[in-house]
C-alpha cells in the first residue's frame, strides 16, 4: 500500500471558509449556458462562511424592530429570520467541506488499488512477478538434480 495521511473534514475547512476566486472562475467557465453561469457564481458565494457571517449581521439588524411592539418577536425572529439566513450558508460550507473531503479519500483509494493491481500484475517488476520469478529458479534446480 502506499503511504497515506487520514483525511479529515478540518483538513478542507479553509478552501470553504475563504472564495477562491480563481476556482470560481474556472468553475463558471465550466458551466454550460448562463443560467447554470449564474447558478455556479450565486452557489459558490453564498456557500461561503463570509457570507454567513454577512447573512448573521444582516439578521442582526433586524432583532431590535423584532422586539419592539407590534414586532414579530424573538421566536418568529429566530426561526424566520436569522436561522433561515444564517443556516442556509453553514450547510452549504459543511456540504462543501464533506464533500472536499470525500474527494480526498476516493483519491486516495484510486492510488490504493492501483498499488494493488500493479503489485498482482505479473509483467510488473517486484510483486508478483518477483514472486514468479523466484519459484521458477526453484523448479529449474528442482528439476535439474533428479536424473
Amino acid at each position: 500500500m502506499t503511504e497515506r495521511t487520514p483525511y479529515r473534514t478540518m483538513d478542507h475547512l479553509h478552501k470553504a471558509l475563504h472564495p477562491n476566486f480563481r476556482s470560481i472562475s474556472l468553475a463558471i467557465r465550466e458551466a454550460n449556458g448562463i443560467n447554470a453561469k449564474i447558478a455556479v457564481f450565486v452557489t459558490n458565494i453564498v456557500g461561503t462562511m463570509w457570507c454567513a457571517y454577512f447573512f448573521t449581521l444582516i439578521a442582526l439588524i433586524g432583532l431590535p424592530a423584532a422586539l419592539k411592539p407590534g414586532g414579530e418577536g424573538i421566536i418568529a425572529w429566530i426561526a424566520q429570520t436569522f436561522l433561515q439566513l444564517v443556516l442556509l450558508s453553514v450547510i452549504m460550507v459543511g456540504q462543501t467541506v464533506q464533500s472536499l473531503a470525500a474527494d480526498a479519500r476516493a483519491e486516495n483509494t484510486f492510488k490504493d488499488t492501483e498499488a494493488i493491481l500493479d503489485r498482482l500484475d505479473i509483467h510488473t517488476e517486484g510483486g508478483l512477478k518477483a514472486i514468479l520469478d523466484r519459484l521458477d529458479e526453484v523448479e529449474r534446480r528442482i528439476s535439474s538434480r533428479v536424473p
